[in-house]
C-alpha cells in the first residue's frame, strides 16, 4: 500500500445525489465546485440511491473524463438491500469473493472508471471469512481495479481482525455533536493508535442538529447558535470544525447538494475550537459535565 495515498480534509458524499435532481451538466458543474474548494474525494456506496447513485456521477465522469484525474474515488460494498431489480428475501450483509467481486466490477462499469482509489466493507458481515476476504483484495488489487481498502462501521476488534489479514486505510465511522459513540467505543483510539485516519459519516447528525425537537438537539443547537455566532461562522461550519477538532484527524463527510453546503463545510478548514469550546458542545450533547 501506499502511504503517501490521501483523501482530500473534506469529502463529498454522494448518498442523496439522486435526490439532488441535477442535470448531467449541473453534476459536472457540482463536481468542478467541490474541487474548487479542495474537495476532492467523493464517497459513493454500491446501494445509494436504490443502485443509482454511482450512474448518476458516471454519468458526469463520462461527460468530463478530464475530471477523474483530479479525484478520489471511494465506494462501498457487502450490503445486499432488496430493490425491484434485486427481490432478495430480506436485506443481509455479504463479503464473499464472488459478491465483493461482482460489486467492484460494477462500480467500475457505473462510474466509467478502471480502477476505484478506496473500496470500504460497508457494514461487519458476520459471517466474514477474514483470510478468504483479504485474500479478494489481494486479487483485486493485484488486477488494479481497486488501490486501497478500509472499512465502515467496524468495531476495533473486527478492523483488527481484517487489518490483521489485509492493510486498511481506514474505518469509515459515525460522529457528530448529537452521536459521539466513537468518542468512547474505542475507534477512533484504533485510528491514533494505527496512525490511519477515519472517516466522518453524518457530520450534522443527519439534519438532527438543525431540526431536531429532542431536548438534546435543542441544548446542542442552542449552545452551538450562540458559539458561532462568536466565531462568525455558520452552524454547519461549526459542527464539521467540531469533528475536526479530534485528534484522529478525521475527514468529515458532506451530504449537501448545494454548493453553499459545501462551502460551509470547507470553511471548517479555517476554523480551531478551543478545549473549553469543544468540551461545551460535549457537555450540551451528554446534558452534563464531564465526570
Amino acid at each position: 500500500m501506499t502511504q503517501a495515498f490521501e483523501l482530500s480534509p473534506i469529502v463529498a458524499g454522494l448518498w442523496r445525489i439522486v435526490d439532488w435532481n441535477l442535470s448531467v451538466q449541473e453534476r459536472v458543474r457540482w463536481i468542478e465546485h467541490a474541487l474548487e474548494l479542495g474537495i476532492s474525494s467523493f464517497d459513493h456506496a454500491d446501494i445509494y440511491g436504490d443502485y443509482r447513485a454511482e450512474g448518476l456521477f458516471g454519468e458526469a465522469l463520462k461527460a468530463a473524463p478530464n475530471l477523474r484525474d483530479r479525484m478520489q474515488l471511494i465506494t462501498k460494498c457487502g450490503i445486499r438491500l432488496r430493490s425491484a431489480q434485486r427481490p432478495y428475501r430480506i436485506n443481509y450483509y455479504d463479503t464473499s469473493a464472488a459478491y465483493v467481486r461482482a460489486q467492484v466490477e460494477q462500480s467500475l462499469r457505473n462510474l466509467h472508471i478502471d480502477r476505484l482509489d478506496l473500496v470500504l466493507i460497508h457494514r461487519p458481515d458476520y459471517l466474514m471469512d477474514a483470510a478468504a476476504l483479504a485474500e479478494t483484495f489481494a486479487a483485486l488489487t493485484r488486477e488494479g481495479k481497486v488501490a486501497h481498502w478500509g472499512v465502515s462501521n467496524h468495531s476495533t476488534n473486527q478492523f483488527a481482525l481484517l487489518h490483521q489479514h489485509h492493510a486498511l486505510l481506514t474505518n469509515q465511522v459515525e460522529l457528530s455533536p448529537l452521536q459521539m459513540g466513537a468518542l468512547d467505543d474505542g475507534t477512533l483510539d484504533q485510528a491514533q493508535q494505527l496512525g490511519l485516519r477515519p472517516m466522518i459519516w453524518s457530520p450534522l447528525a443527519g439534519g438532527r442538529l438543525f431540526t431536531g425537537e429532542d431536548e438534546q438537539a435543542q441544548r446542542v443547537r442552542a449552545e452551538m447558535t450562540a458559539m458561532a455566532a462568536r466565531y462568525n461562522v455558520s452552524l454547519t461550519t461549526l459542527a464539521f470544525a467540531w469533528v475536526l477538532r479530534h485528534p484522529s484527524r478525521p475527514h468529515p463527510i458532506t451530504g449537501s447538494g448545494r454548493i453553499d453546503g459545501l462551502r460551509d463545510a470547507a470553511a471548517a478548514l479555517n476554523v480551531r475550537l478551543g478545549e473549553e469550546d469543544w468540551y461545551a458542545i460535549w457537555t450540551a450533547s451528554k446534558g452534563h459535565s464531564v465526570p
